[in-house]
């Protein structure tokens, strides 16, 4: 049986080394192009493009899977199944017509609560307490394929993005490499999504990692801790871009007294110690614990403040 294998970030790679620990012949790899990395702009390649040629594997990364010659390129490995996990693009009728089994998708959220492409971080940025994998069939449309099973994971409250995406990688190949016996010998689970159930998650905008000041201490953690590792959250300071890359876990509030005209704007800085930098929110306060200046390292907050550049009462937007 030809296993054409679909991914390309560090969530797709237990997966695919799964598979092939287990003996499943994958007689191909198709991730995205290699792409420019860091600041020195490196092309570099996919976490699971390293994986595929660490085990000999042979790798497509076509620019646009509609294309045509992708489509051909596929199919010329003549792939009985194919599985999908974080691949990136959407798969024409083309391609999922292809395999006899169908085509698998290791889908990170409980569906049909966040489809799309960002569902882990925003499971975080929402507050969510679990979120979990789904094993599904695909269909042309975004998620919406008949699922064939489910595995919850608990989201902590010390969770970033990386430590979940870390948790439901290894949680989504325990999960397919259960159900994939089912599934040849035609006894999975085949249970159609409720739509009116669905929720999304698009891919993340550059609006999405700002800080909104007026929000919550605790809708304000989860907002940052959603977007660490990858991105962080930023503000602005001095008119320049100032990233936010952890917040200590807020204690319980109490609603303050908004609207009084002693009380400082939200994003305002309350104080500044070794703690961090303490910032004024909709119901309370923050400690912004790691942080980036314009044109600088990430840096702890407190060697931050040891150069005396930033004041209290000033007001970050």
């Amino acid at each position: 049986m030809n296993i054409v294998f679909m991914g390309t970030p560090a969530f797709a790679v237990p997966s695919l080394e799964g598979l092939l620990r287990e003996g499943y012949n994958v007689v191909g790899v198709v991730t995205q192009p290699d792409r420019p990395q860091g600041r020195k702009k490196v092309l570099t390649p996919t976490p699971v493009k390293e994986a595929a040629l660490r085990h000999g594997l042979s790798v497509l990364q076509p620019t646009r899977m509609r294309a045509p010659e992708a489509v051909a390129e596929v199919a010329a490995l003549q792939p009985d199944l194919i599985v999908t996990a974080a691949y990136g693009q959407i798969l024409p009728k083309g391609v999922l017509d292809l395999p006899k089994y169908g085509c698998l998708n290791v889908h990170g959220s409980l569906l049909p609560k966040y489809r799309g492409g960002a569902p882990i971080q925003r499971a975080i940025m929402n507050g969510e307490k679990e979120t979990g994998i789904t094993l599904m069939y695909m269909a042309e449309g975004l998620d919406t394929g008949d699922m064939i099973a489910k595995t919850v994971v608990p989201i902590d409250d010390e969770d970033t993005s990386g430590t979940l995406f870390e948790k439901l990688s290894e949680a989504g190949a325990r999960l397919l490499l259960e159900q994939l016996p089912l599934i040849l010998d035609g006894k999975a689970d085949r249970i159609p999504q409720n739509d009116a159930e669905a929720t999304y998650a698009p891919n993340l905008t550059r609006e999405d990692e700002r800080i909104d000041w007026s929000a919550t201490s605790r809708q304000i953690y989860d907002r940052v801790r959603g977007l660490v590792p990858f991105a962080g959250g930023f503000t602005t300071w001095n008119g320049e871009v100032f990233k936010v890359w952890a917040v200590a876990k807020p204690a319980e509030t109490v609603a303050s007294a908004n609207g009084k005209a002693s009380e400082p704007v939200p994003g305002t800085v309350l104080e500044l110690s070794a703690q961090g930098i303490k910032v004024k929110t909709g119901d309370g306060a923050v400690w912004l614990t790691r942080v980036q200046p314009a044109g600088k390292k990430a840096m702890e907050a407190g060697d931050f403040i040891r150069g005396g550049v930033m004041q209290v009462g000033t007001v970050l937007s």
